[in-house]
């Protein structure tokens, strides 16, 4: 008789205890999934338009069709999911202009990062394509890893390759793994 109520203590104890277990086990995901921070942006503008001077001279335009502001996060940026369209102007207010589908621009460390149909053209009519475009502020040095297309009429060169670097102006341009046609001025 006493082994009969041990037995069903013994059932009913492990009948608990997995109940419990699978219970837990529940909330216990519920908890994993209430402790991932969930990025929430702390501003959201439509159609958003914004200038750059630098005293009383616009240095850029930038516009955005949609703009989420993550300056909530820890390590703060602004998005442009939907496209991104900068005019920058220089000191002769010659103007050049940088379209792509995805921007996000990097606080801290005034870095842009430039996706998908990224194109600049200058006021001389020189024309990059790339897929991945990164601009440091703080240098003014921009640069890509990625293929690229560089058209330049004045010069006559088309040039094809993979990672560019080159400074605001255009006028120094490191090129690496490039094929196309370049004309050379013979003096």
């Amino acid at each position: 008789m006493l082994s009969i109520i041990k037995h069903k203590l013994h059932y009913i104890v492990t009948v608990f205890a997995v109940t419990m277990f699978f219970s837990c086990e529940n909330n216990l995901g519920a908890l994993q999934k209430l402790s991932l921070k969930e990025k929430f942006p702390v501003g959201e503008a439509t159609n958003f338009t914004l200038t750059y001077t630098d005293s009383t001279k616009v240095v850029a335009i930038l516009k955005s069709p949609l703009n989420y502001d993550y300056g909530n996060q820890e390590f703060p940026y602004s998005e442009f999911p939907n496209g991104v369209h900068i005019d920058f102007f220089d000191d002769q207010s010659n103007k050049t202009t940088v379209d792509a589908k995805y921007g996000i621009l990097y606080n801290q460390t005034d870095l842009v990062e430039m996706r998908d149909s990224v194109v600049i053209k200058t006021h001389e009519g020189k024309i990059l394509k790339t897929d991945l475009l990164y601009w440091d502020q703080k240098t003014e040095w921009i640069y890509t890893d990625d293929p690229f297309t560089f058209t330049d009429p004045v010069e006559g060169t088309i040039m094809n390759g993979i990672g560019m670097d080159f400074n605001k102006d255009f006028t120094v341009v490191n090129a690496h793994k490039t094929t196309g046609v370049i004309s050379i001025k013979e003096e």
